[in-house]
């Protein structure tokens, strides 16, 4: 699904224009595509937590479409921000009204943009947790959602338990026992419920729009976990009333640089201070079930249905796998961008293969989907040049994503006497990426919620093989899995020996 205008190429001749309500007719009159609707008829249905470049390429830009219809115009976006490193995105928010504008990069070199107008307030709840509660206590919040990355959901990463010896989660319980307010997304959330619960107003859905195999399921099972620290009858209820659908989410979007501001502000003639780009592709497959409503998604390209995982299992396990399968071999073989990397003929049919062999053995069947399309699909994606999504974006919180995306794959192809080679080699190249050091002697930065523990850990492979998959934190019993250290331990070698490009082309 793409937007339909037509891209300015030319650079405009006047000075930039700087994004606000006020200057939307100026926009338009110099030629910009600006929401058509009146966003002072709207009403902010759904509470958003995680305002990053991803939900403004996704589940925004889907309600923007819908507004632009004249439909769902009281299922606008509250945004809310629940860090101090939030606080940026807060005063970019509320210097341009809610406003931002989303490029759509084409391979080809074309661009289509657009303002887009959905989202209509933004809290920050480390400023206000009050008025984020009461927000979300609201008859007016049908729905809350979520982009708050994998790592937000608190689960111990083996046993899939709720974590609440973290430290935010303890100052949470303390300050409730105090009689203060939380300020963790599940503690906002927890009291928004209790307070629409002592009202008498029925509970809003929470949406959670991560890369989480049931998503739903596992936000509902953590949030209903923070509550029984709190209060287990409150959570029994909460288990009993309050929907969390499950939905698989797709569309590549790398972060904002300057350079595309610049581009936004030299190519459209907009001062944008915190545009969005991303892919034309776009996927959202949605489990319909919305107890207070919802908006008409499948008039949005949405596809509503009863059961989610084929398809986020097909997701996950293809893309973002194949996302870890060529950020460290891609990295380590001197690349810094996705394309770059893909573009390599090894890189390219070294993940053909890991997707062909490994990961789609795993997969039921997904319906209206042709997988063989999908997976070549994907390798257009991501060569696609003017994303220029970076390899150091996709090495970021391995710890979070190769548990989740890649070892399920890992484990049933073990179960099931299966390919693992690639697998195991990817794992491998994610261990010697955090070394922290590349071929060439430079310093990598490891970017990860646990970087000093893998990067201490994976410094001593030289003389001691096997000690990063002895983490059972994140890899479990695979250590005990003879065929798996194996081939693990090929990749490795390979890797220390003869580097990151030789070992792909072997493996390809």
């Amino acid at each position: 699904m793409t937007d339909t205008e037509a891209p300015r190429t030319e650079a405009p001749a006047a000075a930039p224009i700087a994004l606000s309500p006020d200057s939307l007719d100026a926009l338009a009159a110099a030629g910009v595509t600006v929401p058509s609707y009146d966003r002072s008829t709207l009403t902010a249905g759904i509470v958003h937590f995680g305002v990053g470049g991803f939900h403004r390429a996704h589940q925004a830009m889907v309600m923007d479409r819908l507004f632009a219809e004249g439909r769902a115009l009281d299922f606008a976006i509250c945004g809310v921000g629940v860090l101090e490193q939030d606080r940026k995105m807060k005063e970019v928010m509320d210097a341009q009204g809610g406003l931002y504008t989303l490029v759509l990069k084409h391979a080809d070199g074309t661009r289509e943009a657009r303002v887009i107008g959905s989202i209509v307030d933004y809290l920050l709840a480390v400023d206000d947790p009050d008025g984020v509660i009461e927000r979300m206590a609201s008859p007016a919040t049908k729905i809350v959602s979520l982009t708050v990355t994998e790592g937000g959901y608190n689960f111990h990463h083996v046993t899939g338990e709720f974590d609440e010896s973290n430290p935010a989660v303890q100052a949470d319980l303390a300050a409730v026992a105090a009689g203060d307010l939380p300020h963790t997304t599940f503690g906002l959330v927890t009291a928004a419920l209790q307070r629409r619960r002592e009202r008498g107003i029925e509970p809003f859905t929470v949406m959670s729009c991560d890369n989480i195999p049931g998503n739903g399921h596992v936000a509902k099972k953590m949030f209903s976990a923070y509550a029984e620290l709190i209060d287990p009858s409150f959570a029994t209820w909460m288990r009993e009333t309050v929907a969390f659908p499950n939905s698989m989410v797709d569309r590549i979007t790398p972060v904002t640089s300057d350079d595309d501001r610049a581009e936004v502000r030299d190519r459209l003639g907009i001062a944008d201070a915190w545009p969005v780009v991303a892919e034309p592709f776009f996927q959202w497959v949605l489990e319909d079930d919305f107890p207070l409503g919802r908006p008409p998604y499948e008039d949005a390209d949405v596809q509503m249905v009863d059961d989610v995982e084929p398809y986020e299992f097909m997701k996950l396990r293809l893309l973002n796998a194949s996302h870890q399968g060529l950020c460290y071999f891609g990295y380590l073989s001197g690349y810094r961008y996705a394309h770059e990397a893909t573009g390599d003929p090894a890189i390219a049919s070294f993940l053909r293969k890991y997707m062909d062999l490994e990961a789609t053995p795993t997969l039921a069947p997904v319906p209206g989907i042709d997988l063989d399309d999908y997976k070549a699909t994907l390798i257009e994606r991501f060569q696609n040049p003017e994303v220029r999504d970076t390899l150091a974006r996709l090495c970021a919180e391995s710890s979070d994503r190769i548990p989740k995306w890649l070892l399920p794959v890992v484990r049933e192809n073990l179960a099931s006497g299966g390919e693992i080679t690639r697998s195991a080699a990817i794992v491998a190249s994610w261990a010697r990426y955090a070394e922290g050091v590349d071929e060439e002697g430079a310093e990598i930065t490891v970017v990860d919620r646990v970087a000093d523990r893998v990067t201490a850990t994976a410094r001593t492979q030289h003389e001691h093989p096997t000690a990063f998959i002895e983490d059972r934190e994140l890899f479990g019993d695979l250590v005990d899995d003879p065929r798996f250290v194996e081939a693990y331990l090929a990749a490795l070698d390979s890797l220390h020996e003869h580097g990151a490009h030789v070992t792909v082309q072997r493996l390809a």
